[in-house]
């Protein structure tokens, strides 16, 4: 028999139970998803998730997330969290929901919080890299989790555009399709430089909150410095332009991860697998 899950309780047959907020950080492929957020048109992130917790708990629950990544945008450390009256441990969620969930999104760990977490307002930061393949042949293995440049990219020339990254600034210049719920276009970037790991190379960004198509467009314009074709002081103007629209094309999604969600120290429930940190620590 389903149940619906409510808010500080759930009604079974009459009945009303106390409830458990629990959260659980997940990763998953996104390349055959429509993101996270639940649509019509095909598979969801959150409507497996969902169909899982069915499943498992025999109750209709709804899943919030910190981040509604776009479709085919990965995760490493997505945070959800969601109200059930089941009395299963931590360890059993976290076995049952990986047993019902498909091949491509698994629960990494669970835990209980307090009834008032939200796992997106109460975010102090996001970590997102996107990785970027440079070879000029493909390479099965890696086709679906980066975007393959044909040339090498100059890392240290993309080190030195991220230094105009950090800090807070209007970063209008990046964003596509802004709606009306988007009441600021100013953001704190704490984190941004670029690594390279062989012929893979990935920009890291850690932010307060990130515009739609934010990462990607940024990432898009660190590619063509790395290959020579923009300029720093060009980079610059497009920072202070902010006009949505002003960064250029939107990079494919595939090479884009969310890595983790952190958030502040009150949320202690979520240690050890979330990095909990003081109110106003950038990193």
């Amino acid at each position: 028999m389903l149940r619906t899950a409510v808010q500080g309780q759930s009604e079974n047959c009459g009945h009303v139970q106390d409830t458990t907020r629990m959260a659980l950080v997940v990763e998953y492929d996104g390349t055959r998803y429509l993101g996270f957020q639940l649509q019509t048109g095909g598979p969801t992130i959150q409507g497996e998730l969902e169909q899982a917790l069915r499943r498992l708990t025999g109750e209709r629950v709804r899943v919030a997330a910190a981040g509604r990544t776009d479709a085919g945008v990965h995760a490493r450390g997505q945070v959800v969290s969601f109200l059930t009256a089941s009395s299963l441990s931590r360890e059993a969620f976290i076995s049952g929901l990986n047993h019902y969930l498909p091949a491509d999104i698994a629960v990494r760990a669970a835990d209980t919080v307090s009834h008032s977490f939200d796992p997106r307002r109460d975010a102090v930061s996001r970590q997102y890299r996107y990785s970027f393949l440079c070879s000029r042949t493909r390479s099965p293995l890696n086709e679906g989790f980066t975007c393959r440049v044909l040339a090498d990219l100059d890392v240290e020339e993309m080190n030195r555009a991220c230094e105009a990254l950090r800090g807070e600034h209007d970063f209008a210049s990046f964003a596509s399709g802004i709606s009306g719920e988007t009441k600021s276009t100013v953001r704190t970037v704490y984190r941004a430089e670029v690594s390279r790991d062989g012929d893979r190379v990935h920009f890291h960004i850690t932010a307060n909150g990130f515009l739609r198509h934010q990462v990607r467009s940024a990432a898009g314009c660190l590619a063509r410095i790395g290959l020579g074709k923009m300029g720093q002081e060009e980079f610059r103007a497009v920072i202070a332009a902010r006009r949505p629209g002003t960064a250029g094309p939107t990079l494919p999604a595939r090479g884009l991860c969310l890595m983790g969600v952190r958030y502040p120290f009150y949320h202690s429930e979520l240690t050890p697998f979330i990095n909990a940190v003081t109110p106003g620590e950038e990193t």
